[in-house]
This record gives C-alpha cells, structure tokens and sequence, in this order.
C-alpha cells in the first residue's frame, strides 16, 4: 500500500494531502481568498505569492498529521494542470524538488480527476460505470468514468461560456453580495422564494452542453429595472443553475444505462443542488455520490488520491521534465 504526498495549488488554495490504499493520513490548507475578496476574484500574482508563503508550512503540517517521514512517502502527485500558470509552478517545482531529494517517483495529475478522486476517500471506490458533473467556479462539464486511473475520460457535454460557479461569482457582483458568490448567493437564497422570477433554463433540449451567461445577463437586467429584491433574486438564480445541472445530469444517467452519478467541485457544496439532486436521482433510481463539503473545494487530498490509484495501477511516473499546462484538457487523469 503506496504512501502518496499530494501538492494542489491551481488557484488560491495551497494545500497538501496524504493518502495511503484510498484512506486519509494527513492534510493541510491554506486559502488566500481572503486577499483577493476586495478585488472581487482571484488576482494570479496575489494568488502565487501566497503559495510560495504557505506550501512549507502546509507539507509540514500535513505530514505531522500523518505521522510520517520523508521515508516513508512512496510517491509524490501534483497538479500539472489546468489552473492558473503562476500558481501552478508553485506546486510543480515543490514537488520536483522532493521527488528529486527524496528519490520518489512523481506523478502530474490533472485537476478537475482529483476533484473525482476526491468522492472515493469518502465513498471508497468508483464503479465499473458512473457519470460526473464537475461543477466549480472554473468548469462544468459531464463526464463518462470508468476505471480513473487507466481509462480515458469521455466528455458528454461542457459549459459553452460561463462556468457555474463563475455564474454565481458575477451575480454575487451584480447583486452586492460578498466574494467568493456561490457561499453568498446560498446565504441571501435562504430568505427568498426559489419561484418568484422566472429566470430562464438554458439549453435544456439541446443535449449535455450547459450555457449560463444568458442567466446571468437576466439577472444583470433585472437589477438595471431597479427591482432589488435580492433574497428573490439569489433564490431564483439558484434555482435556475441548480435545475439546469440536475436535470441534464439525470437525463444523462438515464440515456447512458449508468446508474451512479457523482457531483464534485466546489458548488457542490451547496446545499440546494444537493438536495434537489438527491430528490431527482431518488426518482430514477441513480445511485448519488456527493464529497462533503470540505472535500469538494480545492484540496491536496484529491491530487493525492489521484496519485494513490495511478501508483497502485502501476502507472509509469512523470520525468523532471514535466511542465504545467495551465488550459489542460481533460481526457485522462494523468497530466503529462
């Protein structure tokens, strides 16, 4: 059973995992939102300075969890890509310089599978079939899985502009609300009613492919009528994204045979997608496999167990020649 060290920093979070046969030994986080909050989104140089600040502390932090040694780490996993180019640098030249002086083989995963992987240390493993919906502030995609480590991912369907999460940043914005949005949004949504505007559903009948910029510019319209109810706006808009996701979702559990459905990312950590998929996936008889919370934002536990399945696959590891890739596609776990 391999010990793998896991480096996430892709965005403004640094963090540092220990995995060990799909079991949590350890694990640190740093966030610099913060830092950016007055500016209203991440800031990339704001966001690599903090890394560089708060990595060292966080792998010390991680492996005293753990209770182990540079020797006892068998491997080492780190996000190659996507994120931001700066930011991930960071992590990559942290993890060159351990797997180089502890003489440990290095593995460059990709972002978006350790969110997936993430699902598995509370869940244990994947079935043989299963679909995800990353939904993050970055991506919102659905996805064929079978096994991660060694099958090739398939997309069914991708956002066409705004991903959700970023959705829900620039209606926070519109709104005046507080960054980061999705929390925010959730909060104001709590006092409105879900049903009072009609916020449109877009591309319902057009496949797996999401769009919400059309929502957001709904929402943008309005608040420039000057209506300014904003627990009935919050609730709306929450509930348009929400719907749209799980309807497309299930439909795609439903028409694939697949009868799990995973949802991972940072919005899944909102309540009201959890509880409306739950409800959806109960109807259909789908099997629904939702991180807690605190393992759906960004996290180096993820990255590690990505790297956990690769090494008990017997993946080959990356050379010191791996490079970042900060608008990696995702078609298989490994990012090389």
């Amino acid at each position: 059973m391999a010990v793998v060290l896991g480096i996430e920093t892709s965005c403004d979070e640094t963090g540092v995992g220990v995995v060990a046969g799909g079991r949590v030994l350890g694990a640190a986080l740093a966030s610099s939102m913060d830092e950016h909050a007055r500016f209203g989104g991440v800031v990339p140089e704001i966001a690599a300075r903090a890394h560089l600040e708060s990595l060292v502390p966080c792998l010390r932090t991680a492996m005293e969890q753990a209770k182990i040694e540079p020797g006892d780490v068998d491997a080492i996993a780190v996000t190659s890509g996507p994120g931001l180019a700066g930011a991930l640098q960071i992590g990559l030249a942290a993890a060159k310089s351990l797997a180089l002086a502890w003489n440990k083989p290095l593995y460059g995963v990709h972002h978006l599978a350790g969110h997936v992987a993430a699902d598995t240390l509370e869940h244990g493993p994947l079935p043989e079939r299963s679909i995800a919906l990353i939904v993050s502030g970055g991506h919102t995609s659905l996805l064929m899985l079978g096994d991660l480590a060694r099958d090739p991912i398939a997309h069914l369907g991708d956002t066409r502009d705004d991903a959700a999460g970023e959705a829900f940043d620039k209606v926070a914005r519109l709104l005046g609300l507080g960054y980061p949005g999705g929390p925010s949004v959730s909060r104001a949504a709590t006092e409105g009613d879900p049903a009072a505007i009609a916020f449109p559903r877009a591309m319902l009948g057009q496949g797996y492919h999401f769009s919400f910029s059309g929502l957001k510019t709904a929402v943008a319209r309005h608040v420039e009528r000057g209506e300014r109810n904003v627990p009935d706006i919050a609730a709306s808009f929450q509930e348009a994204v929400v719907d749209i996701l799980t309807r497309k979702a299930v439909a795609a559990c439903l028409e694939h045979d697949v009868r799990t459905l995973l949802i991972v990312g940072g919005v899944a950590a909102n309540a009201r997608l959890r509880e409306v998929a739950a409800a959806r996936c109960a109807a259909a008889g789908i099997a629904l496999r939702v991180p807690p919370p605190a393992l759906c934002t960004d996290n180096g536990l993820m990255i590690a167990a990505v790297g956990d399945l690769l090494a008990e696959a017997g993946h080959p590891p990356a050379t010191l020649g791996l490079s970042t890739d900060s608008s990696a596609l995702l078609t298989r776990a490994v990012c090389v």
